[in-house]
């Protein structure tokens, strides 16, 4: 088992060397509950804004792109969860845009778990800077917003009501509603589990 590392450490060598280990584990191992325990692992550390340079070092991003196309959907809600947080430090920002991110990221709204569907559209307005906001506001993912903003679960509707009404215009959202009359899905993403 790995040794824990201090949290209450400033040792900035002890921290990488740690992650260094999460990644090395999940590479060598053939365990997939060993895998997703490391995912998880690494999903939170991506949380905390002190870890951000170690990770982009240890290419944990495109360790998580690639989890996104994976057929077992803990690696993705994992990889999902992971690049959420990611996303908001600027510079894994620009790996997940350079990576073809968006679109790996934009599959993942037709997810049957919820959390990940949730991450994916946090991870979009995260990645919306004017060099991709064109791509993150195209009318199939608009058309999906809507349709999510009918959820029954309220942390997906009002999730794409933010989305909408921070990454949109209010031109785009009506065009996609129009484009929406008399169809019932948008482009046939299914409404996720609870």
């Amino acid at each position: 088992m790995l040794k824990m590392w201090r949290k209450g450490s400033s040792e900035g060598s002890e921290r990488f060397e740690y992650l260094q280990t999460l990644v090395t584990e999940f590479q060598d191992t053939d365990s997939e509950e060993a895998k997703e325990q490391v995912l998880a692992n690494l999903a939170n550390f991506a949380y905390d804004p002190n870890n951000m340079e170690y990770l982009r070092e240890l290419q944990v991003t495109d360790l998580f792109l690639d989890m996104l196309t994976e057929e077992n959907e803990n690696f993705v809600e994992f990889g999902m969860g992971g690049l959420c947080n990611l996303s908001m430090d600027p510079g894994c920002r620009d790996i997940i845009l350079q990576s073809s991110g968006v679109s790996l990221v934009t599959n993942c709204l037709s997810s049957r778990r919820e959390e990940t569907v949730l991450s994916a559209i946090t991870t979009l307005m995260n990645l919306t800077k004017p060099s991709s906001r064109s791509e993150i506001t195209d009318p199939a993912i608009l058309q999906c917003m809507l349709r999510f903003s009918l959820s029954e679960s309220p942390r997906l509707r009002n999730l794409a009501a933010v989305f909408l009404q921070d990454c949109c215009t209010e031109e785009q959202v009506a065009r996609a509603e129009q484009q929406m009359q008399g169809q019932q899905t948008a482009v046939g993403i299914p409404l996720p589990e609870d």
